[in-house]
């Protein structure tokens, strides 16, 4: 594991990591995360019943928003040209939960797994909004990336 933090110079200041040096190779990212709701919720997004429209495809389309935008809202990010953004829902009855899985792809000099967990996050959180009227106890969590290839940093499977 790398202990070195890169977006910091030798004074401690934060920087954005200079990837002029690098070269320009296919990079992806997949990341996912779950909603755990009560069985009310899970009713309305199973059946697509919300007074709201199409939860989850809101939902995609404001994950899909975030990846363009996560430069903007993580400040070391560098803003990347996206080539692929996806979003795909899994409803977990035995959980009472949706499973949101997103992958993001670009040729470019870094990665995209801050695109692909902000994808996530966003689209869980779209949920959330689209069904507190419901109820307000969910809970979004297990946003983590799973996958990672692309550039000279060891792939994550």
């Amino acid at each position: 594991m790398n202990d070195k933090l890169n977006h910091f110079d030798a004074a401690g200041n934060a920087v954005m990591v200079d990837v002029s040096e690098k070269k320009i190779t296919e990079r992806t990212a997949a990341a996912s995360g779950k909603i755990f709701v009560c069985n009310e919720v899970y009713k309305v997004i199973e059946a697509g019943t919300s007074k709201k429209g199409d939860i989850l495809g809101v939902a995609r389309i404001a994950g899909i928003m975030a990846a363009k935008k996560t430069a903007e809202m993580i400040p070391l990010c560098h803003p990347l040209p996206l080539s692929h953004c996806s979003i795909d829902f899994e409803l977990l009855p035995e959980e009472s939960a949706v499973k949101v899985r997103a992958t993001v792809k670009t040729s470019w000099t870094t990665g995209v797994e801050m695109e692909a967990l902000h994808m996530v996050s966003v689209s869980l959180l779209t949920i959330y909004d689209m069904c507190k009227a419901i109820d307000r106890s969910m809970v979004l969590g297990e946003i983590r990336l799973e996958k990672k290839f692309g550039g000279k940093s060891k792939p994550i499977i």
